[in-house]
C-alpha cells in the first residue's frame, strides 16, 4: 500500500494514500473542522493522494469560526427552505462574530418567525448531517438551480466552468466551502433581527430580507456576545444622540446629520482638541474648497477608481465633483510656490468636508454617512524622513487613543488591492517602507491582503471600546505616486529638483463617526472636559432663583459650560433628570446655601459631595478640565 507523507507544524507523519484529513483528525487533531492543505482550506472529507503540508483547523481559530458561521448560515436557509416553501435564496457568508442569509419570500418576517426558525434549526442540528461537496458543471449546477434567478445569476457570473455545491440533507446550495464536518459541530448560535438589503448591494434591484444570526464554540461565548449586545443597545449613539439633544437625521437628508446645540458643543471641543495637539507638532492648517473640477480628479486618479461613489454638478457647462477625499486640494496648495528641502518635513493640516454617495442600506447614524470631517494630514518630506515622520504620527495616535481616550488599539497593514494604479515597483518601495517603521518600533501587526488605497499601502488603526468592539478610525497612507500625477518638486540640497514622499493620514478619521463612537464608549457620560453642559444649578424653591442665576453667571464668566435648572420641580426629581442627561455636577441652591454662600456638590457618580465655596469649586472644576482627566 502505498504512503503519502504529511508534514504537519510539529511533526512528520505517514498515512495511507486515499486516507481523509478526518481520519488523519481522528488521532492527531479530535478538535478539528476543516485543514488547510498546501495553504489552501478544506473540508476533512478531502483525500490525500499526495504528499502535503497539513495544518489542522479548530473552530476557536479565526479561519475556524468563519467556517462555523458560514455553517450555520446554510443550517439556517435549511429550516427557513423547510418552513417557507417557494422561498428564494441569495447568498449567506460568515461575518464578524456571526452570519447572514438573504431570502426573498412575500411576506416579511416576524420575531415569531425567527423563534420558529431557531427551532427548527436546532431539529437539523440534533440530526447531525454531514457536509457533503459537489463539484459540478456549470450546466449541471444550473438544471438543480435554475428555479432560482438568484443563483442562476451566481452562476453564470462565475468564471470557471465547475462549480462546487454542498448539501445536508434535502438542502443543496452553492458554495465554495469549506464546511463543517456535519450539522452536530454547530453547538451555540442565536438569531438576532431582520432587516433588508438589496441584492448585490444595488438599489435597482430587488429588496431581499436578510436574517441576521451570531455563533460561537461555546454556550458561554455566545451568551458573553448577547451580553454585549444588549449593552450596546443601551448605548446606541443614535438614541443617545436624541436623548441627550446632540443630533438628529432627517428624511429630508439621509445620511447627512445635523448637530444641535450641545452637539456643536462637543463637536467644537474635540475639533479645539485636535487643533492644540497638532499645532504643537508642527502642523499648519488649510483649508481647500469641497467643490472642484472634473479634470482634478481625473489627474488624482479618483475618477477611474472612485468616480462612483462621488457626487457630481454642473457649472459654466462644466463638470465639477464635491470632494469624496481631501488630498487633490492639498497638492494644489503645494504647488502654489517652490519649496526647499529645507523645509521638510511639510506638515499641512485640514478639517476637510467630503461627501461619498453611500447605499442607503448602510446607512447607520453617525457610523456611516454621506458627509462627513476627516481630520486629514499631507505629509511632504524626504526619503529619509519617512520612517521619522510614521513614528511621529504613531506617537500622535497613541497620544490620542491611548493617553486622552482611554482606547487601546490594534495594528493592520493594509496592501495593494485589484483597482490600484503605479508600478510593482513603486507598491514593494511603500510597502516595505511601512513595515520597517513599524518593526523599528518592535509594534505587532496583521497583514490585511489588498485593502490598501488604490494609491498606496497603509498602517491602519483600530480602536478598541469599553464593550470590547474595534473600529478602524487612524489610518497612515504612504504615496509615491500623486506626487508624480501632480509633478510635485522641490530643490534639493544639490539645488536640483527632486519629487517629495508624501503622506496621508488621519488620527480620529472622521469627527462624526468618532463622537458616535466616543457616545458608545462613554454610553454619554462624557468625561468633564468633554461634557456639553459640565454643571447644572437645581433651585429648591422659588425664591433661590435669583441667587442660581447668580451662580450661573460667576461660573460661566469662569468658563464653566453651565445651565440652570429653575422650574418648580422637586429637587430630587431635578436631581434624577441631570443625571440622565449625563450632567457630570450638579450644584443644589437652598435656603442654607443661600445664608451660609456655600455650594451643595452632587456629582453624578460618587453622588453628594458636601459643601465647599465657589472658588473651591470652580477650581475643581478648571483643574479636572484642563488635565482631561475624570469621569
Amino acid at each position: 500500500m502505498s504512503m503519502v507523507e504529511l508534514v504537519l507544524p510539529e511533526e512528520k507523519v505517514q498515512f495511507p494514500r486515499g486516507t481523509t484529513l478526518g481520519q488523519v483528525a481522528e488521532t492527531l487533531a479530535p478538535a478539528a473542522v476543516a485543514a488547510r492543505v498546501n495553504g489552501r482550506l478544506v473540508d476533512l472529507t478531502y483525500p490525500l493522494v499526495e504528499d502535503a503540508e497539513v495544518e489542522f483547523i479548530t473552530d476557536g481559530s479565526p479561519e475556524g469560526l468563519e467556517i462555523l458561521r458560514h455553517s450555520t448560515a446554510h443550517v439556517m436557509a435549511q429550516a427557513v427552505k423547510r418552513l417557507f416553501p417557494g422561498t428564494r435564496f441569495g447568498i449567506g457568508p460568515a461575518i464578524e462574530n456571526g452570519f447572514y442569509y438573504d431570502f426573498d419570500l412575500p411576506e416579511p418576517f416576524s420575531s415569531d418567525d425567527l423563534t420558529r426558525i431557531e427551532e427548527e434549526m436546532k431539529k437539523i442540528i440534533e440530526a447531525d448531517l454531514p457536509f457533503k461537496r459537489q463539484e459540478l458543471g456549470k450546466e449541471e449546477a444550473l438544471e438543480i438551480f435554475g428555479g432560482d434567478v438568484y443563483k442562476k445569476e451566481l452562476i453564470e457570473d462565475l468564471p470557471d466552468e465547475s462549480v462546487s455545491i454542498y448539501s445536508q440533507g434535502e438542502f443543496v446550495d452553492l458554495c465554495r466551502g469549506p464546511h463543517l464536518p456535519s450539522t452536530g459541530y454547530i453547538k451555540a448560535f442565536k438569531l438576532v433581527n431582520v432587516a433588508g438589503a438589496y441584492w448585490r448591494g444595488d438599489s435597482s434591484r430587488p429588496m431581499l430580507q436578510r436574517i441576521y444570526g451570531v455563533a460561537f464554540p461555546t454556550q458561554e461565548e455566545l451568551a458573553d456576545h448577547l451580553h454585549m449586545l444588549e449593552e450596546a443597545a443601551k448605548r446606541d449613539h443614535r438614541r443617545l444622540g436624541k436623548e441627550l439633544d446632540l443630533f438628529s437625521i432627517h428624511e429630508e437628508g439621509p445620511g447627512f446629520p445635523f448637530f444641535h446645540p450641545k452637539g456643536m458643543v462637543l463637536r467644537n471641543l474635540l475639533e479645539d482638541f485636535w487643533r492644540e495637539v497638532h499645532i504643537k507638532r508642527g502642523y499648519k492648517e488649510i483649508k481647500t474648497p469641497i467643490i472642484l473640477s472634473e479634470q482634478l480628479w481625473r489627474q488624482s486618479g479618483h475618477w477611474d477608481h472612485y468616480k462612483d461613489n462621488m457626487y457630481f454638478t454642473t457649472i459654466d457647462d462644466a463638470t465639477y465633483a464635491i470632494k469624496p477625499m481631501n488630498c487633490p486640494g492639498a497638492m494644489l496648495v503645494y504647488k502654489e510656490r517652490l519649496h526647499s528641502y529645507r523645509e521638510f518635513p511639510l506638515r499641512l493640516a485640514e478639517m476637510g468636508l467630503v461627501h461619498r454617495h453611500e447605499l442607503s442600506g448602510v446607512l447607520h447614524g453617525l457610523m456611516r454617512v454621506r458627509c462627513f470631517t476627516q481630520d486629514d494630514a499631507h505629509i511632504f518630506m524626504l526619503p529619509s524622513q519617512i520612517k521619522d515622520e510614521i513614528s511621529g504620527i504613531i506617537d500622535l495616535v497613541d497620544y490620542v487613543y491611548r493617553q486622552v481616550f482611554g482606547f487601546e488599539y490594534r495594528v493592520e497593514l493594509s496592501t495593494r488591492p485589484e483597482n490600484s494604479m503605479g508600478s510593482d515597483e513603486v507598491w514593494e518601495r511603500a510597502t516595505t517602507a511601512l513595515k520597517e517603521a513599524l518593526e523599528e518600533r518592535g509594534m505587532e501587526y496583521t497583514i490585511n491582503e489588498g485593502d490598501g488605497a488604490f494609491y498606496g499601502p497603509k498602517i491602519d488603526f483600530h480602536l478598541r471600546d469599553c464593550l470590547g468592539r474595534t473600529w478602524q478610525c487612524g489610518t497612515i497612507q504612504l504615496d509615491f505616486l500623486m506626487p508624480e500625477r501632480f509633478d510635485l518638486v522641490y530643490v534639493g540640497e544639490d539645488g536640483e529638483r527632486h519629487r517629495p514622499v508624501m503622506i496621508h493620514r488621519v488620527v480620529l478619521g472622521s469627527i462624526e463617526r468618532f463622537i458616535g463612537i466616543l457616545i458608545e464608549h462613554y454610553a454619554g457620560a462624557f468625561p468633564l472636559w468633554l461634557a456639553p453642559v459640565q454643571v447644572r444649578v437645581l433651585t429648591v424653591g422659588e425664591r433661590h432663583v435669583e441667587h442660581a442665576s447668580a451662580l450661573e453667571q460667576k461660573m460661566s464668566e469662569a468658563g464653566i459650560r453651565v445651565e440652570t435648572d429653575l422650574r418648580s420641580e422637586k429637587v430630587g426629581y431635578k436631581i434624577r433628570e441631570a443625571q440622565v442627561q449625563q450632567i457630570p455636577y450638579m450644584v443644589v441652591v437652598g435656603d442654607k446655601e443661600v445664608e451660609s454662600g456655600t455650594l451643595s456638590i452632587r456629582h453624578r457618580r460618587q453622588g453628594d459631595l458636601g459643601a465647599m465655596s465657589l472658588e473651591e469649586f470652580i477650581e475643581r472644576v478648571e483643574n479636572e478640565t484642563r488635565s482631561k482627566q475624570g469621569d
